[in-house]
């Protein structure tokens, strides 16, 4: 179906969606300015001059969050803002993307461009998308060209929040993205965002001006800087074909499934759940602990009342200032009265570390927890000593089963992208011949590699049991290598024992023990 054609609610998605879509991009932004406007905007904003307000209802509900507290007119603003959510989004994404994904074609010629289309840039853009879809519960993939940027096609992120997609099933058939373009009109109120939608084999494009809370008239492309090169692509009806029938060019993945928040909403029903699901309050009183422990640091500098006699005078009605670097003082002459304080006073208070540590300590654990990972990948455990692989994934196992968890849910979006990928280069547009369409096999690769000696201590084993070659054993050890490589290090190893492949252990050797 084509784009719309009459005024519309943008964006058409569900407003508990909207909302907590949102919620998560603020925690996301590490911006204490959206955070503030996100908490303290809906509820603040109607209670300004009712206190009464405060004590129930919603008002009420919102304002016991911390960032929901507003700063009193003419105060500073002392509330600080510990950025756990973009560490777990980032932490997500590093556990599945730290190394590049293997994309496993059909054929040489296949094998080729999906090894140059991971060499140009699909390793930076599944890390980004990682990060994105943690964060807002999922994130789109999409294959885009441009012959003034690149003579072949790439692989673009979008996240989910300029997105309105259609399922049937589970299954994605069809997405609109939107971008809020730049308004170069002096009204403000005037909104030009460019619609995409992908379906199979074809892309719709159309400009439309708006305002920030309706989609409003359909424009001519050529009417924006930003999207008048398309007017010359698209036909009567905005759409232009892929070359690539059998496929969408886009591709969705969710985060984890099922979204507890909004499962019984139909046209959220199949969307992806962020993983700040349910842990926004811990990471609001993470920033108050924060907040009250640098407070605890400004009240803890040390304050000195000085007595009058210590003062230089200014003048009359001009004040008295006190000269710390001055070392010696005259005296007024007269007797000390009972209760006169000593010539100088100082004021301290005590800095509480510990317990704000401690409670700040709790509050991470608990929030990494309740996103599916284990404290200790966060850098929360161990005294700095070295560790070997089967040690760290014993001490990480609630975040190597969350990847895992993730990893399915990517592997079918990175093969179903990539496959649109090669049928776009295989189609009317790029015209490159003996391409295999069908979704490569994705494989991901181990985030936790072995240590040389774990590795050394592994080949030996092989070897003393007569388990493996020596080229299997020589991949073992250098997994990076390619065949080239690792033939020739082959052909020294065994040149310099006197052995050929097929050789078996010579007498004297030591061998498989036989009982």
């Amino acid at each position: 179906m084509p784009l719309p054609t009459t005024d519309t609610v943008w964006p058409p998605t569900d407003p508990t969606v909207q909302a907590a879509l949102a919620d998560w991009d603020a925690w996301y932004s590490a911006d204490p300015d959206r955070l503030e406007f996100r908490y303290a905007g809906r509820g603040h904003r109607e209670a300004v001059g009712h206190p009464t307000k405060h004590r129930g209802g919603v008002v009420g509900r919102l304002a016991r969050w911390f960032w929901g507290q507003p700063t009193a007119d003419g105060e500073k603003r002392d509330k600080l803002h510990v950025p756990l959510a973009g560490d777990i989004a980032r932490t997500s994404s590093e556990l599945l993307f730290s190394e590049p994904p293997s994309l496993i074609g059909g054929n040489d010629a296949t094998q080729q461009h999906l090894d140059n289309l991971v060499e140009g840039g699909l390793h930076p853009t599944l890390l980004e998308a990682g990060e994105v879809c943690a964060a807002l519960g999922g994130a789109y993939l999409r294959v885009v060209w441009d012959e003034d940027v690149s003579d072949r096609p790439w692989i673009d992120v979008v996240a989910a929040d300029r997105a309105a997609p259609e399922f049937r099933y589970g299954r994605l058939v069809a997405v609109t993205f939107w971008t809020v373009l730049d308004n170069e009109s002096t009204n403000d109120r005037r909104v030009f965002r460019h619609l995409e939608r992908h379906e199979k084999g074809r892309i719709y494009h159309g400009l439309y001006e708006g305002s920030l809370t309706a989609l409003g008239a359909a424009r001519p492309l050529q009417d924006h800087p930003d999207t008048a090169p398309l007017a010359a692509e698209v036909d009567a009806d905005g759409g232009l074909d892929t070359g690539a029938l059998d496929h969408l060019t886009a591709a969705y993945v969710p985060n984890v499934r099922p979204a507890r928040a909004w499962r019984h909403i139909p046209t959220a029903a199949y969307w992806g759940q962020s993983d700040y699901q349910g842990i926004e309050g811990i990471m609001d009183a993470l920033d108050e602990t924060y907040s009250s422990w640098m407070r605890d640091v400004q009240n803890g500098k040390g304050r000195i009342v000085v007595p009058q006699s210590m003062l230089d005078s200014l003048g009359p009605g001009q004040g008295a200032t006190w000269n710390e670097e001055r070392r010696i003082y005259s005296g007024l002459n007269m007797l000390p009265r009972a209760g006169d304080p000593n010539p100088l006073t100082v004021v301290q208070f005590e800095i509480r570390v510990a317990e704000h540590r401690d409670t700040s300590r709790e509050l991470v654990e608990q929030a990494v927890r309740q996103a599916g990972y284990s404290a200790s990948t966060f850098g929360e455990h161990g005294d700095g000593t070295a560790v070997t692989a089967t040690e760290i994934r014993a001490r990480d196992r609630r975040s190597l089963s969350t990847r895992g968890r993730k990893a399915l849910y990517w592997n079918p979006g990175v093969a179903n992208i990539s496959a649109a990928w090669l049928a776009v280069l295989a189609g009317f547009r790029f015209r490159v011949s003996g391409l295999d369409v069908t979704p490569p096999k994705v494989e991901f690769q181990d985030s936790i590699s072995e240590g040389p000696v774990e590795l050394a201590t592994t080949a030996e084993l092989l070897r003393r049991a007569d388990a493996a070659s020596t080229e299997t054993l020589v991949r073992l050890i250098h997994p990076d290598w390619d065949d080239d490589q690792v033939t020739a290090e082959t052909d020294r190893i065994l040149g310099e024992s006197g052995r050929t492949v097929a050789d078996p252990l010579k007498i004297g050797e030591e061998g498989p023990l036989t009982l």
